[in-house]
């Protein structure tokens, strides 16, 4: 897989991948954001903490974009949105989260994808290059996720990018009003093969 930094560090990159590029969310991108989310609302609606009743409006995603820069600021998380390549749409976003220095150097990701935009390979791309950016310019060294034991898809992009089950969580994340359990995965940094696209 091709992955291109532009500039090469953490304090503004965009990532270039073979059909899809990343980069920080950005006031601009509200619109699109906003029209994605409400699009894919039942979509998204099971797999995600519930929504504020303000979740799409201007002054909701602003303080989302705060703290996006504070985090990304502290070394606590980077967020993304990725956008096709061929067309600059919006697909979704994903979030290295819970960034953990010291022993642990590990993190979490989280991400979402619109209804429009699932089941064609955009979030295993996305994943593979938010792990090129974790381990490359975070110096990490392992990378967390979880998913609800039936969603076989976010399980699915997991594993063609690398990642093993390590085992149940009970009650791990509120998800959609409840405290749901979790299939816990991780992906090592010496396990990882960056020049080797997921198919």
């Amino acid at each position: 897989m091709v992955l291109t930094l532009f500039p090469p560090s953490r304090s503004d990159p965009t990532l270039l991948l073979p059909r899809i590029y990343m980069r920080q969310p950005q006031r601009g991108d509200w619109q699109e954001w906003a029209e994605l989310r409400a699009l894919s609302r039942d979509f998204l609606v099971p797999w995600e903490p519930t929504w504020p009743e303000d979740a799409l409006t201007r002054a909701a995603f602003r303080r989302r974009l705060a703290r996006y820069a504070e985090d990304w600021t502290r070394d606590q998380s980077y967020s993304f949105f990725l956008f096709r390549r061929d067309d600059d749409a919006l697909l979704g976003g994903i979030t290295i989260a819970n960034v953990r220095r010291g022993v642990a150097q590990s993190c979490t990701f989280g991400y979402w994808i619109g209804k429009p935009f699932s089941r064609h390979g955009f979030m295993t791309e996305a994943v593979h290059g938010a792990c090129c950016f974790a381990f490359d310019r975070l110096s990490l060294h392992r990378v967390e996720a979880a998913t609800l034991p039936h969603n076989e898809a976010s399980q699915g992009v997991l594993r063609k990018c690398g990642f093993e089950e390590e085992g149940l969580a009970r009650r791990y994340l509120k998800i959609d009003g409840k405290w749901q359990d979790h299939v816990l995965f991780a992906l090592l940094r010496e396990e990882f093969d960056p020049t080797l696209p997921p198919t």
